[in-house]
């Protein structure tokens, strides 16, 4: 689903407007509760300057796995006819975005993740110590990874999942070990010798 504005807006504006509509559709969106959704594009309220979102498949180009173009339903099948298609759809208004987002009650404030005592005879690495989260999605913490971020990767800050239940448990989705997240951390692993 592409929602077209008549003017930019805020990125922030348009994920509230966005998410208002899917909860009127009873639409999930991911990363808001348990499980599977929509994708929400922009995936941040905001970019640090030099930062770039996330990329996108953009409407009527060829997909270059699948070989095919992807049409918008609604008119044939042909981009003259999509094209002028496009051309006639209603916007959404600056003045629609903006009383929306007024009658919007903020989110509330997000959940913080637990800190776990661990066995003091035992000291474990504790990854919540050192990283930030952003938000949590299922039954994860979601944060930048530190090893993707010194390598310049991750800027959508969202490549570590941290277990909720047992936060010891984490994982770089891009694929850098343990090893090379401590490093980063300044907190590098044990080596153990027998």
């Amino acid at each position: 689903m592409w929602i077209f504005f008549e003017k930019p807006v805020l990125a922030k504006h348009a994920r509230v407007y966005i998410r208002h509509l899917a909860k009127q559709l009873s639409v999930e969106v991911k990363g808001s509760g348990s499980g599977d959704g929509i994708e929400l594009f922009p995936k941040q309220d905001a970019l640090d300057n030099g930062q770039f979102g996330n990329a996108i498949r953009g409407p009527l180009g060829i997909h270059r796995a699948a070989g095919r173009r992807y049409w918008f339903y609604g008119a044939a099948y042909e981009l003259e006819a999509q094209m002028a298609y496009l051309a006639n759809l209603r916007r959404v208004t600056e003045q629609q975005v903006k009383g929306l987002v007024s009658t919007v009650p903020p989110d509330p404030p997000a959940e913080q993740p637990r800190r776990v005592e661990f066995h003091p005879d035992r000291p474990q690495f504790a990854i919540l110590d050192y990283v930030q989260t952003r938000r949590r999605v299922g039954r994860n913490w979601i944060a930048q990874c530190p090893s993707c971020a010194a390598a310049g990767r991750d800027r959508a800050k969202d490549n570590l999942a941290v277990s909720v239940e047992e936060p010891w448990k984490y994982i770089c989705w891009a694929g850098c070990t343990k090893e090379q997240i401590r490093s980063a951390l300044g907190a590098p692993a044990p080596v153990l010798t027998r």
